[in-house]
């Protein structure tokens, strides 16, 4: 008897929902991708086509669902021109709307509703940390798209009163094959490992298994629903992450990359040095007070688990 009958993944198929998979692929009958990616079937992993705004025949799916996770948005590792600005935030509202309608359509209501969302709609913080209850919410347009992101998701599901949901404000999610990891360990084998800017900013980091283990505690304990942040309890700098990585990869030394060289970097490789350069230091309080343990409370172990290849 496995322990869930169907999971739900929407915009299943990037890092985060590939980690969900592994996860889950052992203890599900059956998982269910919603992607772009031509359909595929492998055992009890159905992938079916969508395009995250039009009602089709993946809807039925989340008819009697133990979850259903959103992970859908177009990535944020961009510029912020008009044109992307636009698609990061109609992806993200588009999919809620359309799952809401196809909840509507379910004769029995997925029991658990998990929207991911970012731990970015916090102030840049180099004086405290950010938690839940005491956190302050930032400004500009990564937060403008986190605080329209939460309310589209909380405006249309307050008439689904059956429905457990909750929301996960995630951090830098590393892994081993996606993500931000394999980046940051590539400058590191190149010698370009040192700080970035001034090193001072805190780093909010998960390793993906405890993304899928807090999904697990919250989908296992029926009581918990509300909106959480989904970071390690312990962040450190830019500079100690660097050096954690150096260490873990065997290389003594790396190079700095002060902040007008990542300017001119961003702008060559189309992406913004707020991803690098905004000091995110976040809390997971109401998880920990939940009682979930982290796998990876540590980054030195967390990377080291991920380099080793266990």
């Amino acid at each position: 008897m496995k322990k869930y009958s169907k999971i739900v993944l929407a915009g299943g198929s990037g890092q985060i929902g590939t980690a969900l998979v592994e996860y889950y692929k052992d203890i599900a009958q059956s998982i269910v991708i919603l992607s772009r990616a031509p359909e595929k079937h492998e055992g009890n992993i159905h992938t079916l086509t969508w395009d995250g705004k039009t009602l089709g025949s993946w809807a039925k799916e989340l008819d009697g669902a133990d979850m259903l996770i959103n992970l859908a948005g177009k990535n944020v590792n961009c510029r912020y021109n008009k044109k992307n600005c636009e698609e990061i935030i109609n992806s993200r509202v588009n999919s809620i709307n359309v799952l809401t309608d196809a909840i509507k359509l379910c004769k029995t209501q997925p029991k658990l509703y998990i929207q991911s969302a970012s731990a970015t709609i916090y102030r840049h913080a180099e004086d405290r940390p950010m938690t839940e209850e005491n956190g302050e919410i930032g400004e500009g347009f990564s937060v403008g798209v986190c605080k329209i992101w939460e309310s589209t998701f909380w405006e249309q599901t307050k008439q689904f009163t059956q429905m457990r949901k909750a929301v996960l404000r995630i951090s830098l999610v590393f892994g081993p094959k996606e993500g931000v990891f394999p980046r940051l360990k590539n400058l590191v084998k190149f010698g370009l490992g040192g700080k970035q800017g001034n090193g001072k900013q805190m780093v909010s980091w998960i390793h993906e298994k405890d993304v899928a283990g807090i999904v697990d505690w919250i989908a296992t304990h029926p009581e918990i629903e509300g909106t959480f942040n989904c970071t390690s309890p312990t962040p450190v700098n830019n500079k100690a992450m660097m050096q954690i990585i150096r260490k873990a990869c065997g290389m003594p030394i790396g190079l700095p990359a002060p902040t007008l060289l990542l300017e001119a970097g961003a702008i060559l490789i189309g992406t913004e040095t707020e991803l690098i350069l905004k000091s995110r230091w976040v809390l997971p309080d109401k998880i920990l007070k939940t009682g979930y343990q982290f796998l990876f409370p540590e980054m030195k172990t967390a990377v080291a688990e991920i380099i080793s290849g266990k």
